[in-house]
């Protein structure tokens, strides 16, 4: 490293104070009982001169046994001047005991204790895969977790220059939260999109060509043998209002085609950034890990180099975060290294091919990540298959309906170009996000992942259900009528209810089982509805 570069890391011009960074931080002191609550991420700061090492490098940890003699080994990591930091959520009440490890001695054998209470209500603790059933998320504390995702590329450059504050974040993750998504896919870094931008864009809203860095130097010039601390410093500024809010953070660490200067692949320097990344945001209760966009794509990489990154990221993951990996092509191809898995499909048949996906994959959540609705904007960012806002909601739950689980994408939001906040366009220019509101005040209503897709019980329709008293109905946009097929043992009292998916209000429905055929019509036939069925009622 260049030695003007060492000494811009140890005089701290790097590195933001401790009563400025996002999270809850102690700094270390023999002795001290630390205090924190379950689920919540706490930064431990230890001072120490790394001398003539190269601080990203130095080998650093701290070994926490808990109440039940369990034992977590969590990374630590440089985060500027002469701190060292470890970050540690407790995923259990009561004491824990920590020692720590390291080449240098200033850091070795340090020891402490930390108390750990029952979480706020609300928090639930990270996103993991339901044991009682392979196919579905929850919550670690076993309440229901029913992902609606948004993606958004570029929210890491919102507040990427500001060293005081986030209200361009603030404002964005707050819009989102209201309006129903709990996931938000992002980027680690993105540089610049490879299309044109429309004529018309303003400059406010394009962060394009970030000034703002991961590395050393800038994207043009860099010097990829450091990192940028305060980069970093920014990012958990971000993941941090995420989890304020209830969103979970699907975190991309990389992407191929955003004219990124990556270090070469498996080099030092490339195994350095995507090391410090997960010993970073390891300790994050909201992370879920991808280890790249369009993973394969682009002729970065192959899939042998995708599965040596999530082998590297489970040997420093202390939290055992998701895994999962934006490319169908190696989730379908290597199912054993994820946790769920990515999809990116624009077919036209899209609730064949999800619930091809799924059959093919029977012990595996599916998100259909990217499913070619890009909903327009004022400025035109991509062209996508479907740009109608009702076009990417039937998109939305023709996957649903699959059995898997979805993504938005407004193009004012999903790349170069962020509004962070919609409420400054004119009413008939802003995204219909509440279109997702409605989709999770559906599922509270039936919840959508204790029902399976269920054929032949509709003539026109595409039916989620229970095959005991919950039928659910998919009518597409354009259909006059349906005709239901219930079993006999189900058709008996029933109550019937029309739910408008453009506007979340839930209505009563004629019961036609006193007709000859079991037929329903939906209110307007020019747009999408969603018929529940509930028999044997009391």
């Amino acid at each position: 490293m260049r030695a003007k570069t060492w000494l811009y890391l140890l005089l701290g011009l790097t590195g933001l104070s401790l009563n400025a960074r996002a999270l809850p931080t102690e700094a270390y002191a023999p002795g001290t009982v630390y205090h924190a609550e379950q689920w919540r991420t706490l930064d431990l700061v230890f001072a120490a001169h790394p001398g003539t090492v190269n601080p990203f490098d130095l080998e650093f940890s701290a070994t926490f046994t808990g109440p039940a003699g369990e034992t977590l080994k969590v990374p630590g990591f440089f985060d500027g001047a002469d701190h060292f930091v470890v970050r540690f959520t407790a995923p259990a009440p009561g004491k824990w005991s920590f020692q720590t490890n390291s080449s240098l001695a200033a850091l070795d054998r340090r020891a402490g204790s930390l108390q750990a209470t029952v979480p706020a209500s609300g928090r639930h603790g990270p996103v993991v895969v339901d044991p009682a059933n392979p196919r579905r998320l929850q919550y670690a504390d076993g309440s229901k977790y029913y992902p609606i995702s948004f993606e958004a590329d570029w929210v890491f450059a919102l507040d990427a220059e500001s060293p005081t504050g986030t209200p361009r974040t603030e404002a964005f993750v707050d819009y989102l939260a209201k309006n129903g998504f709990n996931q938000l896919v992002l980027n680690v870094f993105a540089y610049d999109v490879q299309w044109p931008r429309a004529p018309q864009l303003d400059p406010q809203y394009d962060y394009g060509k970030p000034r703002v860095y991961p590395f050393g130097g800038t994207n043009a010039t860099p010097d990829h043998s450091t990192l940028n601390v305060t980069f970093f410093q920014r990012l958990d500024r971000v993941i941090e209002v995420l989890d304020r809010h209830g969103i979970a953070a699907h975190l991309m660490i990389y992407v191929w085609n955003k004219n990124v200067n990556w270090p070469v692949s498996r080099s030092a320097e490339d195994n350095r950034y995507f090391d410090y990344v997960v010993k970073r945001y390891q300790g994050f209760p909201n992370l879920i890990w991808d280890i790249s966009k369009e993973a394969t794509g682009y002729g970065h990489n192959d899939k042998s180099y995708i599965t040596e990154r999530i082998d590297r990221l489970h040997a420093l993951d202390s939290g055992r975060r998701l895994v999962t990996v934006h490319d169908y092509a190696y989730c379908s191809d290597f199912p054993a290294k994820v946790d769920f898995i990515s999809i990116q499909n624009w077919q036209p048949e899209l609730w064949h091919v999800m619930l091809e996906v799924r059959t093919k994959h029977p012990d595996k959540p599916i998100l259909n990540i990217e499913h070619g609705g890009y909903e327009q904007g004022p400025y035109h960012v991509f062209t996508g298959a479907y740009l109608s806002a009702s076009s990417c909601l039937e998109r939305a739950y023709l996957s649903i309906f699959a059995g898997a689980y979805t993504t938005h994408y407004w193009q004012d939001a999903a790349w170069n170009v962020i509004i962070p906040d919609p409420t400054v366009l004119p009413v008939e220019q802003r995204p219909h996000y509440e279109y997702y509101r409605h989709l999770a005040a559906l599922n509270e209503r039936v919840d959508l992942s204790a029902l399976e897709p269920a054929k032949g019980r509709a003539n026109s329709a595409f039916c989620l259900s229970n095959e005991k008293d919950r039928f659910v109905y998919l009518i597409p946009d354009q259909t006059s009528a349906i005709t239901i097929n219930l079993p006999k043992e189900a058709d008996k009292e029933r109550v019937s209810t029309w739910f408008d998916p453009l506007t979340g209000v839930f209505s009563s429905a004629h019961d036609p089982a006193k007709r000859p055929t079991n037929t329903y019509f939906p209110p307007r036939p020019d747009q999408l509805w969603i018929l529940i069925v509930e028999t044997n009622r009391p």
